[in-house]
């Protein structure tokens, strides 16, 4: 295991100079609050932008990527350095309404797309499989990255988001500058998936269970917000969101491949359910757990709820510069909406890294 530690501080000065050029930017694309806008320094703004200070990403874009019409927000200077942001599984983007103006403020271009099922994001044919697959997601990124022309960015996520950001670093390092990812190591495969875990373990995995059986795509159906609800609470179980909150995410699950998507998600991971044979090579690279050599940064919660591998088991598996931290104060599963300021100070550090 090599882990060298990153330097711990962030570069001031130089987010201050970008921070006062890009204000203005993010302040048109509804990412900055009126006291940030009004204020003469972009450190003063960044500073008040509180969690759940914003709301709102301002009008999406849409864009054609792969077998996807991908519906996305964006801040920041279109010449920027270019940052993908991916959400996990049950949110959406808003889970980077503050991360977002605080990377803009800074000069990055943040780009947040809805995963396929999810928002504004939808399949170009009727005739393509819902699959929720761990390559196809992948996959779905580098077409994005493609149709928005950017060759390389850094990428950052948390649960599905983080499983697809470490895939991206592991497979295609060149398109990767710098990588954040939550819970750390999150590449997984059928094969290992067929191991069984102590009962308690298997217990925090209720749902996965619950996915696989045939009762639950009605279930799903008929539930899917009372279900996020409560995947909510048991992940964050210190983080006291509220109704609103938690609706403006919920919007996100009415897309009408949510449900397929998300069921063969889960089903796949158990081997109950077939990929596309399209990624199969990939699969079977991604089943002999590729090291992830570009600059990291891990991140955890220090109130996760929900099943997340320890960070001394997966240091191994970054082999460039590396370094983890663990967020205290009741942080849970859904770090950057919880604690946007530790997320996107990671971002940045090792943006620059």
């Amino acid at each position: 295991m090599r882990a060298i530690k990153m330097v711990d501080r962030i570069d001031q000065h130089r987010r201050r100079f970008l921070g006062t050029a890009a204000l203005a930017a993010a302040t048109q694309l509804g990412m900055v609050g009126p006291a940030a806008a009004q204020s003469s320094s972009a450190n003063t703004a960044a500073a008040a932008m509180k969690p759940g200070t914003q709301t709102s990403f301002g009008s999406l874009k849409q864009i054609d990527a792969g077998v996807l019409n991908v519906g996305y927000a964006e801040a920041g200077p279109a010449d920027g350095p270019a940052v993908l942001l991916l959400h996990g599984w049950p949110y959406d983007i808003h889970s980077y309404v503050d991360v977002a103006p605080l990377l803009a403020s800074a000069g990055y271009r943040a780009i947040i797309p809805y995963l396929r099922g999810y928002g504004a994001t939808r399949f170009l044919s009727g005739d393509t499989i819902r699959n929720g697959q761990q390559a196809a997601l992948a996959v779905d990124v580098t077409a994005l990255m493609d149709a928005l022309k950017i060759e390389k960015a850094v990428l950052a996520g948390y649960d599905w988001g983080a499983r697809t950001a470490d895939i991206i670093a592991a497979l295609w390092p060149e398109r990767c500058k710098a990588l954040v990812s939550v819970s750390g190591y999150l590449i997984g495969s059928q094969e290992a998936n067929k191991m069984p875990l102590p009962p308690k373990a298997e217990l925090e995995w209720w749902y996965q269970y619950y996915f696989a059986t045939e009762r639950v795509r009605a279930g799903y159906e008929k539930y899917r917000r009372e279900f996020a609800k409560l995947i909510w609470q048991l992940a964050s179980p210190k983080w006291e969101f509220d109704d609103a909150t938690f609706a403006r995410s919920a919007a996100a699950f009415d897309n009408p491949d949510h449900v397929g998507v998300v069921i063969h998600n889960y089903r796949w991971r158990l081997g109950l359910v077939e990929g596309e044979p399209q990624y199969d090579d990939l699969e079977r690279r991604l089943a002999a757990f590729p090291a992830i050599a570009v600059p990291t940064i891990t991140l955890e919660g220090d109130a996760n709820g929900a099943p997340h591998p320890d960070p001394g088991v997966y240091a191994k598996n970054f082999t460039g510069r590396y370094a983890h931290r663990t967020i205290a104060g009741g942080i849970g599963h859904n770090l950057p909406q919880e604690a946007p300021r530790a997320f996107a100070d990671a971002v940045m550090e090792v943006a620059q890294s």
